[in-house]
């Protein structure tokens, strides 16, 4: 139908041509024409009959032709008229089979611009072009399932609905830190002394109404933790207490040392009741599992051991680290155990088999401090690199809290997404476990009488409230700090902005 629309368009300008000649000789018959003049215009009138006779009973079509009934008006050239329906095709097909014919598109007269972008669009799209979309749009698909980002507009790309162009073509943006929650400021109430040397380690017994302490004074402590005051002290240890915790499944206390002893203590008695024997030099850390009675230790000597708490057998030797193991946690789900090290890998272990799952190897120095979140399947790991989550089980990669340039020594968090870093140089930093955002730094001052070199934070816990935050410090002082409760957001607001994340895994 476009080909017929477009050969009846060229009849009519060759129509139109005629018309001016025809006008030419019409105003020439006004006067006298000589002879010669006579004969070539015979001869071109045979020329005209002989080379466009065909055109020359064209049927025209006046655009006031329906508007006087098809009549014919006069016609300058006496050539035959034709009805409106006669030799060409009925108004309504043309509506049906094209396009509707307005005041630009009808076919007696040239259309406009705008009118011809309006018959293109409305054109039924050719196979050529079908196969250009089909093309442009499966190379978007290899390109987005490679990875790489498409670099133009693929010919013939459409508008989706709404107006916005193909998402798959809009630039990605680089993501950014979302906006962290607000946490009030924690702030030094109490500073506990009574121990004689540095305090290296601290636990909180599962009914919150006393804590114990470690130290290099070879003491194991117990406070109050309402009033701050000592209740007890136990001796045994021949060298530093490193490590110190309470059972929730029965009233025993254990504690593990520089001395290479581990010790359990029924704090019923307040005597040792079971020494476990077997690491082959200090004893950093213990932890407890929180269902079966195990005990799990870690040493300078590479390895960490699994302890069945009742006969006092090594159920497990876990070993595969190269350096002293530093930290070790104990979780319900798999994986059940992880270590942290000194040799700057972080392991995930299989408690049945005891051997290793998975093996982090991002930190680039040594890892002291291992945290596990208490509501997400997630952990924080400690070194002086930076501070990195990770997500269980399988140890994947969450992102980078960086800025506490120091030693870190002690990781804790809270419900709330308070995540505590201690350092080696006395420096505490508290984020929001979600964002990794900073928002509070604390230096508190050392204990009057003590060097300033003795400014160090050894290990932090909340208690069983998570109202307190209590820290063991190279000052020989345990430091009680709280929420305070008198600040609001207007108060301490968040400077925060939208920073790219560098998301980076070393």
């Amino acid at each position: 139908m476009v080909e017929e629309v477009q050969k009846h368009s060229v009849h009519t300008l060759v129509f139109r041509s005629l018309k001016r000649t025809h006008d030419m000789f019409v105003a020439d018959n006004a006067k006298p024409i000589p002879l010669d003049e006579e004969s070539h215009k015979v001869k071109m009138s045979v020329k005209l009959r002989t080379e466009y006779g065909s055109v020359l009973h064209m049927p025209t079509l006046k655009e006031n032709l329906r508007e006087k009934g098809g009549a014919n008006a006069g016609d300058p050239y006496g050539h035959k008229q034709y009805s409106g329906n006669q030799g060409q095709f009925p108004l309504s097909f043309v509506a049906e089979k094209c396009v509707a014919l307005t005041a630009d598109t009808k076919i007696q007269r040239m259309p406009s611009e705008s009118a011809a972008q309006a018959l293109a669009v409305a054109l039924p799209p050719s196979q050529s072009r079908l196969d250009a979309n089909r093309t442009a749009a499966g190379v978007g698909d290899i390109y987005r399932h490679a990875g790489m980002a498409e670099r133009s507009q693929p010919p013939g790309a459409v508008m989706e609905a709404g107006g916005n162009k193909n998402s798959a073509l809009m630039a990605k943006k680089a993501p950014t830190m979302p906006k962290p929650q607000w946490h009030p400021p924690w702030k030094l109430y109490r500073v506990i002394s009574g121990h004689l040397g540095w305090v290296r380690c601290i636990a909180v017994e599962p009914g919150n109404q006393w804590f114990v302490t470690g130290s290099a004074d070879r003491t194991i402590k117990i406070w109050d933790l309402a009033s701050g005051k000592l209740k007890l002290s136990l001796t045994g240890h021949i060298s530093t207490v490193r490590g110190v915790i309470v059972s929730a499944r029965s009233p025993y206390l254990f504690s593990c040392g520089e001395d290479k002893q581990v010790k359990c203590w029924d704090l019923e008695y307040n005597k040792v009741i079971r020494h476990y024997h077997g690491h082959l030099s200090a004893v950093y850390g213990l932890d407890l599992h929180p269902t079966i009675d195990v005990l799990v230790t870690c040493s300078r000597d590479s390895t960490a051991r699994i302890w069945d708490v009742r006969t006092k057998a090594s159920v497990h030797t876990l070993s595969g680290h190269t350096n002293a193991v530093a930290t070790v946690k104990c979780q319900a789900p798999e994986p059940q155990i992880i270590t942290g090290s000194h040799d700057t890998t972080i392991r995930l272990w299989d408690l049945v088999a005891g051997k290793t799952r998975v093996t982090l190897t991002n930190h680039k120095k040594s890892v002291r401090a291992v945290v596990l979140h208490p509501r997400h399947y997630t952990f924080a790991s400690g070194s002086p690199d930076n501070i990195k989550q990770w997500k269980f089980p399988d140890g994947n990669f969450i992102q980078n809290l960086s800025g506490h340039n120091a030693i870190i020594n002690t990781l804790a968090v809270n419900s709330d997404g308070v995540l505590v870093s201690g350092a080696d140089n006395g420096t505490m930093h508290l984020w929001d476990w979600r964002t990794g955002y900073n928002f509070q730094r604390v230096h508190a001052a050392v204990q009057p009488g003590s060097l300033d070199s003795e400014s160090g934070i050894f290990a932090c816990i909340f208690d069983q409230s998570e109202s307190r935050l209590l820290t063991a410090e190279a000052d020989k002082t345990i430091k009680v700090y709280r929420e305070d409760e008198t600040a609001t957001e207007e108060t301490h607001p968040i400077s925060w902005k939208p920073e790219i994340i560098k998301r980076k895994r070393f």
